[in-house]
């Protein structure tokens, strides 16, 4: 058990950073009303670590919006800072889906000045702006498929279509407090919106360079590189076929559908067990 739980500390001072018992105390701890009742899927599939999946499967998807990925790349410290996006990122979905409704509040207003300041001309001359609704509904569309994509795969306890449908319809609550304009509120809408999107999506320097960065050279430890390389194998499976030559990614069903989705379901099943603890 002192295994367990020492593993359960390092993978939660990763995702959380050093204020992460504090703030986990006051998400979980503060009284008052929350955003989601404790049935709501939401919180079911942003609990799991099937997460670790959904979120590499989210940025890589991303990417391919030229608009979105030129914010990131001229904006975002993600090379150089790539474990405090990953606390940021993680605090913002734990404030808004688990905290209290005045602290999911404040930490929608951070991001929400953060995207004003998110402005730019990418190098074909095209301005973009983070605070662009289209841009917000992208971004979003595209976190929402993958973190349900991921849990459907590796979650503990997949979603019936009822509950797939009121997961996106949860997610879209926190969407439109973000600036987003009709976000999808059903799975049908939400692949109607993915789909819509496609002729906009290219492959792009900046988002093959993020691929290479997530996927192939990230920053970590010998002794990390093996569960990540499933991990990321893992979301790189995951993602539409359409996505891989664009991102200069692999296509192999076979090895995908055997050797990847095993070695995917042992890693995300370890860190279950680790952060159960």
């Amino acid at each position: 058990m002192a295994l367990r739980r020492q593993l359960g500390e390092r993978v939660f001072a990763l995702v959380a950073g050093a204020d992460g018992p504090q703030h986990r105390d006051r998400i979980h701890l503060t009284p008052g009303e929350r955003w989601f009742p404790p049935d709501a899927p939401i919180r079911e599939v942003h609990a799991d670590s099937s997460m670790f999946v959904g979120g590499l499967r989210a940025l890589l998807l991303q990417s391919l919006h030229p608009l979105a990925m030129a914010g990131v790349a001229e904006h975002s410290d993600y090379r150089g800072d790539p474990w405090g996006r990953l606390q940021r990122t993680a605090y913002f979905l734990a404030a808004t889906t688990f905290g209290a409704a005045e602290d999911a509040e404040r930490a929608v207003a951070r991001v929400r000045g953060i995207h004003r300041r998110v402005r730019g001309v990418t190098s074909g001359g095209v301005p973009y702006s983070a605070a662009d609704p289209h841009l917000l509904r992208w971004v979003h569309v595209a976190e929402v498929d993958s973190f349900l994509r991921a849990h459907q795969l590796y979650g503990a306890r997949p979603l019936d279509r009822a509950g797939r449908d009121r997961y996106v319809a949860d997610a879209a609550v926190v969407a439109r407090r973000l600036g987003v304009v009709e976000p999808p509120t059903s799975v049908a809408e939400l692949a109607a919106q993915l789909a819509a999107f496609r002729p906009e999506l290219r492959s792009t320097p900046e988002a093959r360079s993020a691929a290479r960065f997530l996927v192939v050279r990230p920053p970590l430890p010998l002794v990390a590189r093996g569960p990540y390389a499933a991990l990321a194998a893992a979301a790189v499976a995951s993602l539409p076929r359409w996505t891989r030559l664009p991102l200069r990614l692999p296509y192999l069903p076979v090895a995908e559908a055997t050797v990847v989705r095993a070695a995917g379901k042992a890693v995300i099943g370890g860190l279950r067990w680790a952060t159960a603890a």
